[in-house]
C-alpha cells in the first residue's frame, strides 16, 4: 500500500527526452559545491484551493526532478510583521529556512494589482541583516504569479523590486499564469501547455543561476562602500586601542 504522506513528485506533463538536468559539470565550474542546490519556496494565499500554492508545488516537483533539495514554507499562523518578537516559532522557522537556502521562489496571486499581504508579510519578516548575517543577500530568486483574469505582470514586477531590495539575484525569466482556475485540474496539478512549459523554463534557469553563483555569492555581493566603512571602523578601533595603551604614560 503506498504511503499517502509521500508527496506526488511525478511530472506527467514533462517530456523526459527534452529535459536537460543542470549540473556544475555542464556549467563549467570545476571545484564547485556538489551538494543539491537548496531552494526555499514561498506562496501567497491561504485559500483551500490556492492556485499560488498549486503553482508553487508544481515548481517544487520540477526542482526536485532537477536535483534540488526543497522546502515549502507554510504561511499559516505566521503573525503580522512586528506584532510578536522575532523569536516566535513561525518567524524563527522562516528565517532559518531563508538562511538555509541558496535560492528562493516567490509566488503570489495578483490582488488589486499587487502582491498579497500574505506573501509580503513573509518577505517583511526577513531582515536585510541580523547580527552580521544576511538571510537573503546573494541568493538567487525566481518570481511567479497567478491571476484570476487576463495576463498581467504587476505581481512579478513588484516581486522583482522586492528581490532587488533584499539584494537577491533575480533571474531574467518569470512565470505569470492568467485565468489560473483553468490551468489546474481537480487534484491541483497544472495542465500541460505553454504556461506549464514556462514554469519548467523558469525552474531550469533558477537551477543554472544557483549553481553558477552560490559558491561566489559573497564575492558577487561584496561592495566597495561597505569595505571602506569596515576599514574606517577598524582604523578607529585600532586607534582607540593604541590610545588606551599609551594613555597611562
Amino acid at each position: 500500500m503506498p504511503d499517502v504522506n509521500l508527496p506526488d513528485l511525478s511530472l506527467p506533463n514533462v517530456s523526459e527526452a527534452q529535459l536537460d538536468i543542470p549540473t556544475v559539470v555542464k556549467l563549467g565550474t570545476p571545484g564547485a559545491s556538489t551538494h543539491p542546490p537548496r531552494i526555499l519556496l514561498l506562496y501567497g494565499s491561504l485559500r483551500e484551493r490556492s492556485y499560488s500554492r498549486f503553482l508553487t508545488l508544481e515548481a517544487e516537483r520540477i526542482l526536485r526532478r532537477f536535483g534540488a533539495e526543497t522546502r515549502v514554507f507554510d504561511p499559516r499562523d505566521l503573525p503580522i510583521v512586528d506584532s510578536v518578537p522575532a523569536e516566535h516559532p513561525k518567524v524563527a522557522e522562516l528565517r532559518e529556512l531563508s538562511l538555509w537556502s541558496e535560492g528562493q521562489v516567490w509566488c503570489s496571486p495578483e490582488r488589486h494589482g499587487a502582491v498579497t499581504g500574505i506573501l509580503k508579510n513573509q518577505i517583511d519578516w526577513l531582515p536585510l541583516e541580523s547580527r552580521g548575517v544576511r538571510p537573503t543577500q546573494g541568493r538567487t530568486l525566481a518570481v511567479m504569479q497567478v491571476s484570476g483574469g487576463s495576463q498581467s505582470f504587476n505581481a512579478v514586477n513588484t516581486l522583482r523590486l522586492l528581490g532587488r531590495w533584499m539584494r537577491m539575484i533575480t533571474i531574467p525569466n518569470q512565470s505569470s499564469v492568467p485565468k489560473a482556475y483553468e490551468e489546474f485540474d481537480g487534484a491541483g496539478r497544472m495542465k500541460p501547455g505553454p504556461l506549464y512549459d514556462r514554469v519548467v523554463d523558469v525552474m531550469e534557469e533558477l537551477m543554472k543561476f544557483t549553481l553558477l553563483t552560490r559558491d561566489i555569492s559573497g564575492h558577487l555581493t561584496d561592495r566597495y562602500s561597505e569595505r571602506k566603512e569596515r576599514a574606517a571602523k577598524e582604523s578607529a578601533a585600532d586607534l582607540a586601542v593604541l590610545s588606551g595603551a599609551t594613555g597611562g604614560r
